[in-house]
C-alpha cells in the first residue's frame, strides 16, 4: 500500500499513524460535499451536490443510504448547539434548519429583500450565531443548483442570530467565499476565497480575522495559499491547526499557515470532518467517493449536546 502521508515538517509525523490507511467508505457520487458527524448516532452525514440528495453511513453497520432524496441541491451541513441539522441548499438559496420531527424551517433566504446567492458553508460559535458563506457556485449552472442571475451586490460571508432572527454581513471583500471555520477559543474565524476555481486568476487562499467581542471581524489577512486547485472545505483541530481540501488530498497547516503536511487523496477533495468515537477519525468527501483516515490529533471540541 502506497504511502498516504507526505511529510514537510517533521512536525506533521506527530499528527498521522504509520499504521493507519485511507479507506474508502462509499463512492458512486457526483460531487461530495458537507460532512458533518452525529456523535450520538454514530453516522455521519454528506451532501451529494449534482445527485440532490444527503447521503447518510453508520458506523455501526458500515451501511450506507440516502437520507434525504430531494436536498434542494444541498452543499455545506452542521449541527447547532441543540444538535439539529443546519444545511446550505443551492436550488432554494436558503439556509435550513432540520428540526426532530423531519420537517424544515427557513432560517435565512433574503438580505435586504433580495434572495441570497447560494449558501455554501456554514458553522455555528459557541454562542448559538450562524455563519455562513454566500457565493454563486449554485447558481452558476443547473449542474448544482438553478442557473439565475445574482441578486445580491456582493458574494457576502454572514451572520444569523436565529433567537434575535437579524441577519448581518461580517465580510463583503471575497472573490467567492467558500468553507469557513472558528479558531478552538473563537477569536479567529478563517474563510476560504475560491474564486480561482476553473479560472486562470483568482484567490486560492484561507484568510483570518480576529473575531471582535460583538462578533464583527477585523484584521483580515491571509494566512496561506492553497493549491493545486483552490481551498473548498476546512476545518481546526484540538490544537488550533487548519486541515484544507486541496487539488491532491488533505493539507495540514499550522495557525500561522505553514504547511506540515499532506493526506494524499486519489481525487480532488471538496470538505472533512473529524469524527468517530474518539474524533480522531478524519472523513474525507472526495469527488466522487467518501474517505476516512485516523490521526493523531482530535477535531475542535464540539459543543456537549453533540458528543455522545
Amino acid at each position: 500500500m502506497l504511502d498516504v502521508f507526505e511529510i514537510i515538517d517533521p512536525r506533521f509525523r506527530d499528527l498521522v499513524l504509520p499504521i493507519a490507511w485511507l479507506e474508502r467508505l462509499h463512492s458512486g457520487m457526483r460531487w461530495c460535499e458537507g460532512p458533518v458527524y452525529f456523535a450520538d448516532q454514530r453516522c455521519l452525514i454528506w451532501s451529494d451536490i449534482p445527485n440532490n440528495r444527503l447521503m447518510r453511513w453508520c458506523e455501526d453497520t458500515q451501511a450506507v443510504g440516502v437520507f434525504r432524496a430531494d436536498s434542494n441541491f444541498a452543499n455545506g451541513n452542521t449541527r447547532d448547539r441543540q444538535g439539529r441539522l443546519v444545511t446550505c441548499e443551492h436550488r432554494t438559496r436558503r439556509l435550513t434548519r432540520t428540526e426532530p420531527d423531519g420537517t424544515l424551517t427557513v432560517l435565512a433566504d433574503r438580505y435586504r429583500g433580495r434572495r441570497l446567492n447560494s449558501p455554501n458553508d456554514v458553522v455555528v460559535k459557541s454562542d448559538g450565531t450562524i455563519w455562513f458563506t454566500d457565493p454563486t457556485y449554485g447558481i452558476a449552472s443547473d449542474y448544482e443548483g438553478g442557473r439565475a442571475e445574482p441578486e445580491q451586490e456582493g458574494r457576502y460571508v454572514f451572520r444569523l442570530d436565529p433567537r434575535a432572527g437579524t441577519l448581518a454581513v461580517v465580510a463583503d471583500d471575497f472573490d467567492q467565499p467558500n468553507g469557513l471555520a472558528f479558531s478552538p477559543d473563537e477569536r479567529v474565524l478563517y474563510i476560504a476565497d475560491s474564486g480561482g476555481i476553473g479560472r486562470e486568476a483568482g484567490n486560492r487562499h484561507i484568510r483570518a480575522f480576529t473575531v471582535r467581542a460583538d462578533n464583527t471581524l477585523e484584521n483580515g489577512r491571509v494566512v496561506t495559499e492553497v493549491t493545486p486547485h483552490a481551498p473548498d472545505g476546512f476545518r481546526v483541530d484540538e490544537a488550533g491547526r487548519l486541515w484544507s481540501s486541496a487539488g491532491d488530498g488533505v493539507h495540514c497547516y499550522t495557525p500561522e499557515g505553514q504547511l506540515l503536511g499532506k493526506i494524499r487523496v486519489p481525487e480532488r477533495v471538496g470538505n472533512l470532518a473529524f469524527g468517530g468515537a474518539a474524533g480522531n477519525r478524519l472523513f474525507i468527501c472526495g469527488h466522487t467517493s467518501l474517505y476516512a483516515i485516523f490521526v493523531n490529533t482530535r477535531g475542535a471540541a464540539a459543543a456537549p449536546a453533540l458528543l455522545a
